[in-house]
C-alpha cells in the first residue's frame, strides 16, 4: 500500500508545477521560498521556485496547535566572487494544526499584506540594533499552503534568502521572526543566532 501512495505522490510532483495537492495522505511538507526579488521602492518575494517534498501517509498522523509555531532551523550564508557575504538565506520549520496559512494574490492591504515577519538587526558597539530602511520592509509573503481534504494539519521548512547591507560597517547581523495565519494568530517569535558577515 505505500509504494502505490508513492508512486501516487510522485506523479503528483512530476505533473504540477504549482504544488496542487488533492489529498489527505500528503502530511510533510517543505517549502523552499528563493528569488527574493529587490527593488528599494517596491519589495517583491517570487514563490516561483516552491518545490514540494512530499511523505504518504504511512507516517504516523501528528496533531498540532492551530496556532502556528515556528522554530529556527538554520543560516546559509551566501558569497560574491569577491568572497564577501551579501545574502543569507533563512530556515524555519513550521507546524500548523488547521492549515490556514498563506495569501492569495487578491491579499494586499493590511493585515493581509504580509504573514511572513522579520526584523534585521546589527550589533552596534556590543548592542543590536534593527535595521529600518525607508520605503522597504523585509517582511515576505507565504502563498496558500491549505491542504484539501479533512486533514488540514501541515509541517514544513520555510526557506527565504535575504539581502544584507553590505555597505555597512558593522560585522553581526541577527534576525527575528515570526508568521501569522489567516485567522490572524502570531506564532511564537524566535531569533536567530549571530550571524558574523565580514
Amino acid at each position: 500500500m505505500c509504494s502505490v501512495i508513492n508512486d501516487y505522490i510522485e506523479k503528483i510532483i512530476s505533473n504540477t508545477e504549482q504544488g496542487i495537492m488533492n489529498t489527505e495522505k500528503i502530511k510533510n511538507i517543505k517549502f523552499d521560498l528563493k528569488d527574493r526579488v529587490i527593488d528599494f521602492a517596491i519589495r517583491i518575494l517570487s514563490f516561483s521556485a516552491i518545490s514540494l517534498f512530499l511523505f504518504s501517509s504511512c507516517q504516523k498522523t501528528e496533531k498540532y496547535s492551530d496556532i502556528p509555531q515556528i522554530e529556527f532551523s538554520g543560516i546559509t550564508k551566501i558569497f560574491t566572487p569577491n568572497n564577501i557575504v551579501d545574502k543569507v538565506v533563512l530556515k524555519i520549520a513550521f507546524t500548523d494544526g488547521d492549515g490556514d496559512i498563506g495569501l492569495t494574490q487578491n491579499d494586499t492591504l493590511p493585515p493581509y499584506d504580509y504573514n511572513f515577519f522579520i526584523k534585521y538587526f546589527e550589533k552596534r558597539e556590543g548592542e543590536f540594533v534593527e535595521v529600518v530602511l525607508a520605503d522597504f520592509s523585509f517582511n515576505a509573503r507565504i502563498p496558500i499552503l491549505t491542504p484539501e481534504g479533512r486533514n488540514k494539519s501541515i509541517k514544513g521548512e520555510i526557506q527565504d534568502t535575504i539581502i544584507i547591507n553590505t555597505m555597512s560597517v558593522y560585522d553581526t547581523i541577527r534576525f527575528e521572526t515570526y508568521i501569522v495565519d489567516r485567522a490572524l494568530h502570531e506564532s511564537n517569535i524566535i531569533t536567530t543566532p549571530d550571524v558574523v558577515t565580514k
